[in-house]
């Protein structure tokens, strides 16, 4: 199976989305493939479980990309070797009422993960740069001081925007959070045929939405949309990574290597050692159950 490096799809320079592959052969068969996954994911929860006794880093693990590029698989796939305890999903959806009642990263800042444990977000505080960028009128909604029209959400609020978002996550990145922003790079022409495919089986019809057309015909406008905000918001701090998502299997490989190698470059997170005292009664203690 061909090897891959992080380097390979971190972004570190400006890109040009269209030119960003979609696929990626790893020269290997979906069984191949899956079973390199699960040794993956059971080194990467290894680390989990030490993270959590370390308890000085959390993880946040961003998740984007269009209606099904396989976000939800995803999750499922790379995360079931970890520890329940040790791992919190969130899925944003619309803003409720009470959300909008605050500014718009404070659903996303409660929902962080603690030192220890690994946070997923299944879509995240960029819909604020890619949805709301796509449909502006969505910014009304959250009733702003100093927006009181459609003129108002001009590239003047859109930089001041990116410019909070980079701060939120200088910010918690220095406190001890480390950031992996994944992008699930689907092509047009795949997310025809997974649409087909919800259409086709029943026990998938759930899943569609007429709105899923609607938004397909701005796919354009998404994919700008998402290389701005990949360009502007890739750092070293917080990289973002560019998934070629056409093949599941595949996608979910690449992800849980970047993870992996990433996180097993920190060679502070280890379990820590046992007090002295406990140490050097060990024996006793067991001596001790032996015997009851």
């Amino acid at each position: 199976m061909k090897d891959i490096t992080i380097q390979d799809f971190r972004v570190t320079q400006p890109i040009q989305i269209e030119k960003v592959p979609t696929s990626k052969d790893l020269e290997a068969s979906k069984n191949d493939i899956e079973d390199e996954l699960e040794d993956v994911c059971k080194k990467l929860a290894k680390i989990q479980n030490a993270m959590y006794a370390h308890g000085k880093y959390a993880v946040l693990i961003c998740i984007q990309g269009t209606d099904t590029a396989g976000k939800d698989s995803m999750i499922r796939e790379v995360f079931k070797e970890l520890n329940a305890r040790g791992v919190v999903v969130h899925s944003f959806k619309v803003p409720t009422e009470l959300e909008l009642k605050h500014d718009y990263l404070w659903r996303h800042y409660i929902a962080l993960p603690a030192r220890g444990k690994f946070g997923v977000f299944n879509r995240t505080h960029y819909e604020n740069v890619l949805v709301t960028r796509v449909h502006p009128e969505y910014i009304l909604g959250e009733n702003l001081p100093d927006v009181t029209s459609m003129a108002d959400i001009n590239e003047e609020f859109w930089n001041k925007r990116f410019r909070q978002i980079n701060d939120f996550e200088k910010h918690i990145a220095e406190n001890g959070t480390i950031i992996f922003k994944f992008f699930l790079h689907l092509s047009k022409e795949e997310q025809k045929n997974r649409l087909l495919r919800r259409l086709d089986k029943p026990d998938k019809n759930w899943k569609f939405s007429p709105g899923d057309l609607k938004e397909r015909k701005l796919w354009d406008s998404y994919q700008k949309c998402y290389e701005d905000a990949i360009n502007r918001t890739s750092k070293p701090h917080a990289p973002w990574y560019t998934i070629p998502a056409d093949d599941k299997p595949t996608a979910r490989y690449i992800v849980a290597r970047i993870l992996l190698d990433t996180l097993k470059t920190y060679k502070d997170i280890k379990e820590p050692e046992l007090d002295d005292d406990i140490k050097a009664n060990l024996e006793a203690y067991k001596s001790q159950l032996e015997n009851e």
